[in-house]
């Protein structure tokens, strides 16, 4: 490959059975929602995460859509949010016509800050015969909706332990964390209902595509049933409720059976990125590398660096623009989503850490095939841009 060809950041990699499995879909002519594939993906995903069964869904956003139906989040809640995080998760809740309250971001790991959650259910909060409510909005306060940004965990103990006092179902975001552990467990079981997405640079993909868990298989019944469209005969086409074209293509299946049969190898591949470009980051001065909290196994899905300007001699911004015009490619955290002009209306609670990061923070390329060579391009480049 030339030395100045394009390096981007996180892309799919098709190296398994991919290909013949996508052949038997079109051979067969099973290619829409229903087929064999949709059922085995669901069962492996299942068995990988340590759940009792998984429902299979058209992209991780939807998925998150009907979990929060099932939360029982109804029109004009709240439901608390990262503010640090992409905008998925706010705009399932404003489908609901719900409103995301924005929580700010812990600076060592990027995740939702757990004393500012409990700062914010004390002292912003009362509670009513109907629930939680917000003392400066009124509206009732449902469910908090943490994400395990960048694929490391957050503390979802605490989490859960603030929920189960306040009276608040958590819905977990485990869209970017497939082959994270918490303390031992895998993502996705660690509140009420769990959401992965399998967008095309997830560490699996399926090109597009999400799943839902639970550990109450009543709750996986009632999403399967939603997400087929709330049929209850098949044959009369009679509907029982207003429900969506959310399942899983047969097809896209195929590939995510494909991908998960070669998820421990992607794993072991991040590991090896990470571990390569903290030996030398890490002693950069200027760059601060990816911390890792002691009940943590994440997945390593982005590597992301945090940059002090005034030490390293260049911004976030400067080196991304640097990196670009090498034909590397690399990525800003998301805009924080208080800033977004989408959610323009919704409130926030003291986000001003995710306003830092946001800032000083640059995903690098980190693809699983990510080659030794391009990774050590991209290594001498950071090391030659510091002013």
């Amino acid at each position: 490959m030339p030395s100045d060809a394009f390096i981007p950041l996180s892309v799919p990699h098709i190296a398994g059975n991919e290909w013949a499995y996508v052949k038997e879909c079109l051979d067969t002519g099973w290619v829409s929602s229903v087929g064999s594939f949709v059922d085995r993906f669901e069962r492996a995903f299942a068995e990988r995460v340590s759940a009792p069964a998984a429902v299979a869904c058209a992209s991780g956003t939807a998925a998150l859509h009907v979990a929060l139906i099932l939360a029982g989040v109804r029109p004009g809640d709240e439901v608390l949010v990262p503010s640090l995080t992409f905008i998925a998760p706010a705009n399932a809740v404003a489908y609901l016509h719900a409103h995301p309250l924005f929580m700010d971001a812990e600076a060592e790991h990027f995740q939702l800050d757990v004393a500012k959650l409990e700062s914010f259910l004390t002292c912003e909060c009362t509670r009513e015969q109907d629930g939680l409510r917000n003392r400066t909005s009124g509206r009732r306060v449902a469910a908090v909706l943490p994400v395990h940004v960048v694929g490391h965990p957050c503390d979802m103990d605490a989490i859960r332990a603030l929920a189960d006092r306040f009276g608040l179902r958590v819905v977990e975001d485990a869209t970017e964390s497939l082959g994270s552990r918490y303390r031992g467990r895998p993502t996705g079981l660690l509140g009420d209902l769990g959401c992965f997405s399998f967008n095309g640079n997830k560490i699996i993909t399926t090109g597009n595509g999400g799943m839902i868990v639970a550990k109450d298989t009543a709750l996986l019944e009632r999403a399967k049933y939603l997400t087929t469209q709330a049929k209850d005969d098949p044959v009369e086409f009679v509907h029982g409720a207003v429900g969506f074209n959310y399942r899983l293509a047969n097809i896209s299946a195929a590939i995510g059976v494909a991908q998960l049969e070669q998820l421990d190898g992607h794993l072991a591949r991040k590991r090896e990125i990470r571990a390569r470009y903290d030996a030398v980051l890490a002693g950069v001065d200027g760059i601060a590398v990816p911390k890792q909290a002691a009940w943590a196994e994440p997945n390593h899905w982005l590597y992301t660096i945090r940059i002090d300007a005034k030490r390293f001699g260049r911004n976030s911004r400067e080196l991304l623009k640097l990196l670009k015009a090498a034909a590397i490619e690399t990525r800003p955290l998301w805009q924080p989503l208080h800033r977004s002009p989408a959610h323009a209306g919704a409130s926030s609670y003291h986000c001003d850490v995710a306003d830092l990061l946001h800032a000083e923070c640059l995903s690098l390329p980190c693809s699983v095939g990510l080659s030794a060579a391009d990774q050590e391009r991209v290594i001498d480049t950071i090391l030659r841009a510091r002013a």
